[in-house]
């Protein structure tokens, strides 16, 4: 257990200690530092202590890790069809795996298993762990988190991978609660510590403005969720052999605590920003919500997908679906229009990574500029509707 000590042969009565407590847990009697049942452990009143009179002793566990091995990647699907963050969660996860010495496997979880496993194979899996069952078609927390903690608790991967998606987001957290590990959320790098053999997981912190690598040292698995569109998916190998493992979820309609009624689609033709090849977002500079038709056009007429930053959705001026961002979607397009986009980092954090930017912005310092492909500094209600123009003549 952590415990906390203060030396009353070195405690010179400074009051540091006291100042820089946050939770009010250490007063001076006669002089002397005494630390009140409320402290919490967080040191940083040992970090003022000039005088080194506060000690902290904490307690490191070193759980065996010798029995974890392997790397996992959640095989999220939809209606019975493999999402493409799995494929490009199995890319990384092939390399991660080549250079631990180890598998890799998927784990899919659903109610369509015909050919799944084949298809996983095809992208870098070497075994497929396959749950199937008719309550499965469609996410409840419950019963994924409840199958996924089974398998990882029995077969022991060192490494499990899911994408940062609306369902990952909800499933990676429940899994690693209920097996008492770390979990890294939203990373856009990974990479392995190849003297130490562990995961460095990258990802945005501080709103985007630096970069933190987290590690996992002393528990299993090392869990992370990663965001769709940053990482490239291997070449399709059709043919390509493993293993499937055939898992009884062991779950029955009496365990549901959830009753899903009905899916309500929000838009029928509506496109999915991170499988779009053309992107179109509006920002703040388009003024209100019915100028988004400007967007649209322009977006309809290249055959594109129409995006947003977070200052539109958040003024309701568009659905929260359409926004690209930190707090949105991370897209990778080959082409990225920008309209009226003054370039937030928080914007830029999901959408740099695009084959080819343009920014059109009326103002020339816009930080959209320092990543743009190209920039066209103008006003968008004059620049757009040329574009279109142009666009539809060369494309009779």
């Amino acid at each position: 257990m952590d415990n906390i000590k203060v030396i009353i042969e070195k405690c010179t009565g400074c009051k540091l200690c006291v100042k820089k407590c946050p939770f009010g847990a250490v007063e001076l009697v006669d002089k002397k530092a005494v630390i009140r049942d409320n402290c919490n452990l967080c040191g940083a009143c040992a970090e003022a202590c000039k005088s080194g009179a506060i000690e902290i002793t904490r307690k490191v566990i070193h759980a065996d890790l010798s029995a974890y091995k392997g790397v996992w990647v959640f095989a999220e699907q939809k209606e019975g069809r493999i999402m493409p963050v799995t494929f490009e969660l199995l890319g990384e996860g092939r390399k991660l795996a080549d250079k631990l010495g180890t598998e890799l496997a998927a784990v899919y979880i659903g109610e369509k298993t015909q050919g799944i496993a084949e298809e996983l194979f095809a992208y870098g899996a070497d075994k497929a762990y396959i749950a199937g069952s008719p309550l499965m078609g469609l996410y409840r927390n419950e019963f994924y988190a409840r199958v996924l903690t089974r398998l990882v608790t029995e077969y022991k991967p060192e490494i499990v991978l899911v994408g940062a998606t609306v369902i990952g987001r909800s499933l990676a957290p429940s899994v690693a609660a209920r097996i008492k590990c770390g979990l890294t959320a939203d990373c856009t790098g990974l990479e392995i510590d190849t003297e130490k053999k562990i995961l460095m997981q990258t990802r945005p912190a501080f709103g985007g403005n630096i970069m933190a690598t987290i590690i996992s040292p002393n528990h299993r698995p090392q869990m992370a969720t990663v965001r769709p569109r940053v990482m490239k998916r291997i070449a399709k190998q059709a043919g390509r052999k493993g293993e499937v493992v055939t898992v009884d979820p062991k779950i029955s309609a009496e365990d549901a605590v959830v009753e899903i009624l009905k899916i309500i689609k929000p838009e029928e033709q509506v496109v999915d920003l991170q499988e779009a090849d053309i992107i179109v977002s509006g920002g703040r500079g388009i003024g209100k919500a019915e100028n988004f038709s400007l967007i649209r056009e322009l977006a309809e007429t290249i055959g594109g997908a129409v995006g947003a930053s977070r200052a539109t959705v958040d003024a309701g001026w568009i659905p929260s679906y359409h926004q690209v961002g930190q707090t949105g979607k991370t897209v990778c397009p080959k082409l990225y229009i920008a309209c009226g986009i003054s370039g937030q980092v928080q914007h830029l954090v999901g959408m740099q990574g695009s084959d080819v930017i343009v920014a059109v912005n009326k103002d020339p310092s816009a930080p959209i500029f320092n990543v743009a492909t190209y920039g066209i500094v103008g006003d968008l209600f004059e620049v757009v509707p040329l574009l279109v123009k142009k666009f539809k003549e060369a494309l009779k």
